[in-house]
């Protein structure tokens, strides 16, 4: 009769956690709920959670809180930059704002205007270069960076 031997191994298993899907309908309650009340939303999960109870009949906590989660995670992303979908009156302030933005000096109005020989004949070209007598033509700065990926 032959006796094995039965090794135990000890495997360790990772356990992938996929992402959720969120619905047409928590994107659209967040979205709607950002462009009424963006003045009151902070990007803490908690406050809105309790704002989003306030200002919209929410049939479900469950509900309720997957709608106060994106509508943080969507504060967070107006934060950096505009964000697709929402108009805000804020953004579109700030958006006009830099578009109506005048310069109080102008760059031409300055005594010399360093440009190098590739400007000067695009200028050139577009014969533009007797109207701007104040070009002062400079070898431009090459970006040396030495050994593959910039270290040494």
């Amino acid at each position: 009769m032959v006796v094995g031997h039965f090794f135990k191994l000890k495997v360790a298993i990772f356990i992938i956690k996929q992402g959720r899907v969120r619905t047409k309908t928590v994107k659209k309650a967040a979205r709607v709920i950002i462009e009424k009340y963006y003045t009151r939303l902070t990007f803490d999960f908690h406050t809105n959670k309790r704002i989003c109870e306030e200002v919209a009949i929410i049939p479900s906590k469950k509900l309720r809180n997957k709608i106060a989660g994106f509508a943080t995670h969507l504060m967070r992303r107006i934060q950096r930059g505009p964000v697709r979908g929402i108009s805000i009156k804020l953004q579109e302030e700030e958006r006009e704002r830099r578009d109506n933005f005048v310069p109080e000096v102008s760059e031409l109005a300055q005594e010399v205007i360093e440009v190098d020989s590739d400007t000067r004949d695009l200028l050139r070209e577009m014969n533009v270069m007797d109207d701007i007598t104040n070009l002062q033509v400079v070898q431009p700065i090459e970006n040396f960076r030495g050994a593959i990926g910039g270290r040494q």
